[in-house]
């Protein structure tokens, strides 16, 4: 399995490139934010790896920092989320950002990335938001919301049950059950989880 390429750069596209490594010519796969750190064709380049084998070939994905990687790795442990459309989603924001809008329980900045909707987004908080803490990113969790962002989160978690199949005043009902069971603590995934645990009975 390859982890690490260290060779010389022939050539970079925006979301590809070829990097010679002793005479043998890697095609690696790559998101925006490691192609604007690349250096110009003919100079010496070192890339992490990600190598996804599949029954029609191998495919490389690179990234500049191990930081990239990581976040990419956790993506594509979510359910409906490939390598090519997390490349798209880091290409669309910075590691550390994405690390904390997950780890914040930031909806509405997830859905402004191409490429990702409301259900995807849900997805991406619930499954890897636990795991993304744990990454050496320098995150620092946010609790509270101001007012204003506190009543748009209420309202993306209402939505999330109704998109559930949840009647509009049993969600509301639930939600603020779930407020003052959580006593303000207001990560949208720890509220919809227990918000779904009431509905569930």
């Amino acid at each position: 399995m390859i982890a690490r390429i260290s060779g010389i750069l022939i050539t970079k596209f925006p979301s590809e490139i070829i990097v010679d490594t002793q005479g043998v010519g890697y095609q690696i796969h790559i998101p925006l934010t490691t192609f604007y750190e690349l250096p110009e064709p003919g100079q010496p380049v070192v890339l992490n790896i990600f190598t996804q084998v599949r029954e029609d070939g191998i495919n490389l994905f690179g990234f500049i920092s191990a930081k990239e990687k990581d976040i990419f790795e956790l993506l594509i442990e979510v359910n409906g989320i490939g390598p090519k459309l997390a490349l798209n989603v880091l290409s669309g924001i910075d590691a550390a950002e994405l690390a904390a809008a997950i780890v914040q329980g930031n909806l509405k900045r997830l859905v402004g990335i191409p490429g990702i909707g409301r259900k995807i987004a849900e997805r991406i908080i619930l499954e890897i938001k636990e795991k993304v803490s744990k990454l050496p990113l320098d995150i620092v969790p946010q609790t509270r919301l101001p007012a204003s962002r506190e009543e748009e989160m209420k309202e993306d978690i209402i939505s999330a049950l109704i998109n559930l199949g949840y009647k509009k005043n049993l969600a509301e009902e639930a939600l603020n059950k779930a407020c003052q069971d959580c006593q303000g603590e207001l990560a949208i995934d720890l509220l919809l989880k227990r918000a779904l645990k009431i509905l569930a009975g």
